[in-house]
């Protein structure tokens, strides 16, 4: 694959993709890591799932080809910065320290190539369970696991059948209104600390939602994650936000199931 048939940002941001789970969707994941170039790589959080591998260890030769592939963009000049989400909260204990060329932080201010300044968090420091009863989000990680099994099974036969991805949990958690009124508040929180901050807007992941919206005048985004939506967050060049659906791209549903890497699709959409 040449230069040119790589698709060019000038930054993505990535999170929740919990290598060491067989929920991860590694094989989408390094194809997008792949067939993308950019000059910073932000790793928003939950990259590798600590609390499963301390239960039981898991590690294919796929989730070791995703830290490989991120360590050799690091190594060929892309900025990569680290920031410990929950599930990878060992991280934490090596804050503004760098390691292989990945910088490790709890929080940055990115500011894009249109000036705006964004406030870069996973966002758990913002979820009530997470923080003061983290038994119940163990007790609830482990429900969550078993759903995304399910989850894996369909889209295995739904490949099978010539059908894109989709995300029963995701589909679930839409529908449930104790999960709506919990993501609601969750972006509230996390825009309320942007305007707190005096930045333009935030930038997390953590509840597997992507989204890019204002809030009251404070832009939020969510990069998704790499278990249920397979999504990225990514900035043009001029500064242009915009949330990519890898899995919904024919051309990368297609190399995944070929195990090759093809040339991207149509070109991706730019939007404020």
């Amino acid at each position: 694959m040449t230069d040119m048939d790589r698709l060019q940002f000038r930054t993505i941001w990535i999170s929740d993709t919990h290598l060491g789970t067989r929920a991860c969707q590694a094989d989408l994941l390094l194809d997008f890591l792949r067939r993308t170039d950019c000059d910073t790589l932000y790793l928003v959080g939950d990259i590798v799932d600590g609390w499963r591998l301390k239960r039981f260890w898991y590690w294919p030769q796929s989730h070791n080809d995703v830290v490989q592939k991120i360590l050799r963009k690091a190594r060929k000049g892309v900025k990569v910065v680290f920031l410990p989400g929950n599930h990878d909260e060992f991280g934490r204990q090596f804050l503004g320290q760098a390691f292989g060329d990945i910088h490790v932080e709890n929080s940055v201010v990115h500011q894009t190539a249109d000036g705006r300044r964004l406030l870069v968090i996973h966002g758990d420091q913002f979820d009530v369970v997470v923080r003061h009863a983290k038994w119940l989000a163990h007790l609830g990680g482990t429900a969550y696991e078993i759903l995304l099994r399910l989850n894996t099974g369909l889209n295995v036969l739904r490949r099978s059948l010539g059908f894109t991805y989709w995300s029963l949990s995701a589909f679930l958690k839409y529908r449930t209104k104790k999960a709506v009124d919990f993501l609601g508040r969750f972006e509230a929180a996390l825009a309320a600390e942007a305007h707190r901050q005096g930045v333009d807007g935030i930038i997390c992941g953590h509840v597997h939602t992507a989204e890019h919206r204002s809030i009251e005048g404070t832009l939020y985004c969510n990069d998704g994650d790499w278990v249920e939506s397979c999504t990225a967050l990514v900035e043009h060049h001029d500064g242009s936000l915009e949330i990519l659906r890898w899995a919904e791209r024919p051309a990368a549903v297609g190399a995944v199931a070929a195990g090759v890497c093809g040339e991207p699709s149509a070109p991706v959409r730019k939007v404020a």
